[in-house]
């Protein structure tokens, strides 16, 4: 087969090596074009881009996909199949008309749960245990084209966004190697249940607001889904804080406002939460520093217990 692949971020790395590893044809590797990073805003390269670079393959970075310059180019290169992986721009449907096979797409949720571009931040900020990768034929819509195949895998207690995604990664690739022989040999998608349908629209900065009225289990979560952007933010006095790290504490039956700092631990805060739950943060950052452990920053710190965090 010849493939076009679409993807962006570390994510779509393990599947873009797979298939040139099992054999396929990458005719060229389309990704979002660089952008600016860090303090000094120096441009940098998409994950996937570098990884097309340093195995030749020739890398497209169009501003537009609805382009139609760039569409002509993509009908010239005459794909079987495009590999859609997390890519960042929605598809027009003259771009999914254009290879023999459409455009199939990995999608990190166990559709049709979890649609749109945030599958993984919000199972984890909604406390599932259980999520997965779908295959699915795209059309013009938000992920709600007939899928192939699934895998699921269950959420460690422990995972945040960040390693679920570099593990949902590397499942990708078998799913995605055995969507492509099938679908060679003929499998057919099957329509979704509109049904049971669910969405996780994109992030924004207003998503990370801490808010400690919310039992401890879903402040958690929420320290766990959203990292690295857009972080889970709270304010000690004038001073914004992100909290990093954090789990449940133990119950608390005092009369204390949610939000209030209960003790000053060595290595960990206890804050109030709702429901006569507690939060232990573990690690956190402050303005001009990096994340840093509780215990690190307690070192240079003053802390008085009996303030309230305010919202983030």
């Amino acid at each position: 087969m010849r493939v076009v692949f679409m993807g962006t971020p570390p994510i779509a790395v393990p599947s873009l090596l797979g298939l040139i590893g099992a054999g396929y044809r990458v005719v060229a590797v389309v990704t979002q074009p660089d952008r600016p990073k860090g303090r000094g805003g120096k441009l940098a390269a998409p994950p996937v881009k570098e990884s097309a670079a340093a195995l030749h393959v020739p890398v497209l970075q169009p501003p537009r996909v609805r382009d139609e310059g760039f569409q002509q180019h993509i009908r010239e290169l005459a794909p079987d199949v495009a590999v859609v992986i997390a890519f960042g721009q929605i598809l027009p449907q003259s771009l999914l008309d254009i290879p023999r096979f459409g455009c199939i797409n990995v999608h990190a949720s166990l559709l049709p749960r979890y649609r749109g571009a945030a599958p993984i931040n919000w199972a984890i900020a909604n406390g599932e245990t259980e999520t997965g990768l779908t295959t699915m034929r795209m059309d013009a819509g938000m992920d709600t084209g007939p899928t192939y195949l699934t895998a699921s895998t269950p959420i460690g207690a422990g995972e945040d966004a960040v390693s679920l995604a570099g593990r949902l990664g590397e499942l990708a690739v078998p799913l995605l190697l055995d969507t492509l022989r099938q679908v060679g040999q003929g499998l057919q998608p099957t329509p979704q249940d509109v049904a049971r349908a669910t969405l996780a629209p994109i992030l924004r900065k207003e998503d990370g607001g801490l808010h400690w009225e919310w039992p401890a289990a879903r402040l958690v979560n929420h320290v766990r889904a959203f990292v690295p952007w857009p972080g889970s933010h709270t304010r000690y006095a004038d001073t914004p804080w992100r909290v990093t790290a954090a789990r449940a504490g133990e119950p608390d039956a005092s009369a204390a406002a949610p939000g209030t700092l209960l003790r000053v631990d060595g290595d960990s805060l206890l804050v109030r939460a709702g429901e006569g739950s507690t939060v232990r943060i573990l690690a956190l950052q402050v303005p001009g520093k990096r994340p840093m452990p509780v215990r690190d920053f307690l070192n240079g710190t003053r802390i008085e217990p009996g303030v309230v965090l305010g919202a983030g």
